[in-house]
């Protein structure tokens, strides 16, 4: 894949509005530290001010979705066993998506469970993470066609992983802000049954801390792909943008082999992040 080509006319236009937005803000008494906690980092961006739960729906077994399901910005959370608010392994989760399910308009709010799995292709639009639990979503298709995609949203507080990609195919996250992570996507590294898988990462912003936006494993053919990525807070770059593995079947803790671009299974430039 070739990377693209910079727009630096485009770039200052998004620093003016980006400028004007902070004036502005501070004309109203709203301080830096405001924006960056409402979730206001980009005023030409994915991200936008964390929304306002409709309600409160408590979840004491696992909602299964096949089609559309739109939430109504209601803040789903875990009761009875799926109420523990734990870190382990092998939790349920809030949510089961059937292959093509949508789900919208979601908040999941703590305890969150295992989050969400996806069985197939599925679409996650406009889905909140207030405090994650074992992890945000998992996807778990078994065909190499299948594809993910989350748009718009986003997650804070995961001690470990956002995004589990255990399955086969391609996924995709946009216009998506996460803020106090580990891995923001992980390519299972060590599963009993491994796939190539395809990771696409664009108009995303980034808040420290963080340990590494994604995690893909380069002997099995994974890919990574970063483009429009904005990090806030991490001038000292300590957030690793790429991590390249070599994953295994046997349940062993795969090997870091390196970080960065290497045209192969990273694929970004440097100028695809920016860093304030």
């Amino acid at each position: 894949m070739t990377p693209r080509a910079e727009h630096p006319i485009r770039h200052r236009r998004r620093v003016g509005r980006r400028r004007a937005l902070i004036g502005a803000l501070t004309a109203l008494g709203v301080t830096g530290a405001a924006v960056a906690v409402g979730g206001l980092l980009s005023s030409a961006g994915a991200a936008s001010a964390w929304p306002e739960a409709k309600g409160s729906k408590p979840v004491s077994e696992t909602i299964e979705v096949s089609g559309p399901y739109d939430g109504g910005l209601k803040r789903f959370h875990g009761t009875g066993e799926l109420g523990s608010g734990g870190q382990g392994e092998g939790q349920d989760p809030l949510f089961v998506l059937k292959d093509g399910a949508v789900l919208k308009n979601v908040i999941l709010g703590s305890p969150a469970a295992d989050g969400i799995h996806c069985l197939g292709s599925c679409t996650l639009e406009n889905v909140w993470w207030e405090d994650i639990g074992e992890d945000a979503a998992t996807f778990k298709g078994t065909s190499a066609n299948s594809t993910y995609t989350v748009r718009g949203g986003g997650a804070r507080k995961a001690s470990d992983k956002v995004f589990q990609f255990n399955g086969a195919g391609k996924l995709v996250v946009t216009k998506f802000q996460v803020s106090e992570f580990g891995k923001l996507v992980r390519s299972c590294g060590n599963c009993k049954k491994q796939h190539k898988r395809t990771v696409v990462i664009d108009d995303v912003d980034i808040t420290a801390p963080g340990k590494s936006i994604v995690g893909v494993n380069a002997n099995f053919g994974d890919t990574a792909s970063l483009r429009e990525v904005r990090v806030h807070g991490d001038t000292k770059k300590k957030i690793k943008p790429c991590i390249r593995f070599t994953g295994n079947n046997t349940g062993k803790e795969p090997t870091e082999i390196g970080t960065g671009p290497d045209g192969v299974t990273c694929r970004y430039k440097d100028s695809d992040l920016s860093y304030d």
